[in-house]
């Protein structure tokens, strides 16, 4: 959505400015109208200017989107500030001057112009939704209502991270087996389409039954030479329809609940889903957020159906007087050792740290698990690969063997 630069007047004749998210120009005065504010300058962001002059800003392209790690970097410098007794809006305006990320500045910027009107800070930040998550916001609120906003910014600084080393580690360890797939295909494309179709040529011409590898090669390789487009469109048609079938609601309760199961990655997705629960669920409840609100938002988090249903079951049984750990139980699909902790920390009075403790342990078993699969991943994949070259080395060689056999005799 666009960003606009603006200056205007209030009904009671005060000037103000600010920058603010709007469909258009048009929407940003009726916007502001509805708040008293009368426009009188807007100008549109450096993105819209570029493109209204056919330029590119490569930079900005490249580096607009906001990651987790600036929002966390973010975060922790906010909670610097307000810890150390600086007035929110002055931490505001200091904070302006820390950030780096050119989007993210105008994000914070507008979020203290709303603060400076008398907006709360977690209702300035409800108005990004794509910037501030809906946990975030919470949070923000929760710390606001108690009193401890610095204590929840550095929780929310820790959590970010957190799920941001996390996500590096999952990305960092796939990374390598999906460069050696790609390179792979890559190799295997170019041998099959342009250098074995010139080295089996020659068989095809002799008057002699060659042997089955060599036809299966010469097969292989005459189907992607002359019909690779039929392939790749048959590749992309697959691809695109298996994407828009798992989007229904139908197909994704079917591809989650398959994910769930599936051998090796089956329990590292799980794994992976109940660290995010257990971790978020601690915090939202560490930081003052009512237990009802955290589910909520936790079942939104939790992008797997299944899981996500399994904590609306909790939610209503919470509503209904019981604890959190039985419905966990009867769903089957959380490990014992969740709804144990859970249940002792209902009992003790301890559920966050008990959370927490579960998402340490199980952030600990991806890790784990990760490295071990990479490991296993990396010489599986070079054996396939030389598994390949050697079956067309073989189905070139056993041919020429044959007319040497012959010839001898």
């Amino acid at each position: 959505m666009p960003v606009f630069e603006y200056k205007g007047v209030t009904d009671a004749g005060k000037s103000v400015a600010g920058i603010r998210e709007a469909d258009s120009a048009k929407g940003l005065r009726a916007l502001l109208r509805k708040e008293g504010i009368f426009l009188s300058e807007v100008t549109a962001e450096q993105e819209k200017n570029a493109r209204a002059t056919g330029e590119v800003d490569v930079k900005r392209f490249i580096t607009g989107r906001i990651s987790a790690d600036d929002i966390a970097v973010m975060t922790r410098q906010l909670a610097t500030l307000v810890g150390a007794g600086i007035p929110l809006v002055e931490a505001m305006t200091a904070l302006i001057e820390q950030v780096d990320h050119e989007r993210l500045k105008r994000v914070v910027s507008a979020v203290k112009d709303r603060v400076n009107e008398g907006s709360t800070l977690a209702d300035a930040m409800a108005q990004h939704p794509k910037v501030f998550s809906t946990l975030f916001v919470n949070m923000i609120r929760a710390g606001e209502h108690s009193g401890a906003l610095h204590v929840v910014l550095i929780r929310l600084a820790d959590f970010t991270e957190a799920q941001a080393r996390l996500r590096s580690k999952v990305i960092g360890t796939m990374a390598y087996p999906i460069i050696m797939v790609i390179v792979g295909t890559i190799i295997m494309g170019i041998l099959m389409t342009v250098v074995v179709p010139k080295v089996t040529a020659m068989f095809q011409d002799m008057r002699m039954v060659l042997p089955l590898p060599t036809r299966i090669l010469i097969f292989v390789s005459d189907t992607a030479r002359d019909y690779w487009y039929a392939l790749l469109t048959l590749a992309v048609l697959s691809v695109w329809g298996f994407l828009a079938y798992i989007r229904g609601k139908k197909g994704r309760a079917w591809w989650d609940r398959t994910t769930l199961h599936l051998p090796i990655f089956g329990k590292i997705i799980r794994l992976l889903a109940i660290a995010r629960f257990s971790r978020t669920l601690s915090t939202l409840l560490k930081s003052g957020v009512p237990l009802l609100t955290s589910m909520d938002i936790v079942k939104a988090i939790v992008t797997n159906t299944v899981l996500s249903g399994v904590i609306e079951e909790s939610r209503e049984a919470i509503k209904e007087g019981e604890s959190i750990a039985a419905p966990l139980r009867r769903s089957g699909e959380f490990p014992p050792m969740v709804y144990h902790m859970v249940a002792i920390g209902e009992r003790s009075g301890q559920l966050e740290e008990m959370l927490l403790n579960v998402a340490n342990a199980y952030d600990a078993q991806v890790e784990t698990r990760m490295t071990a699969l990479t490991s296993l991943l990396e010489p599986v994949m070079i054996v396939a690969m030389g598994g390949v070259v050697a079956f067309i080395v073989m189905s070139i060689l056993l041919p020429i063997l044959q007319m040497n056999t012959m010839a001898a005799h």
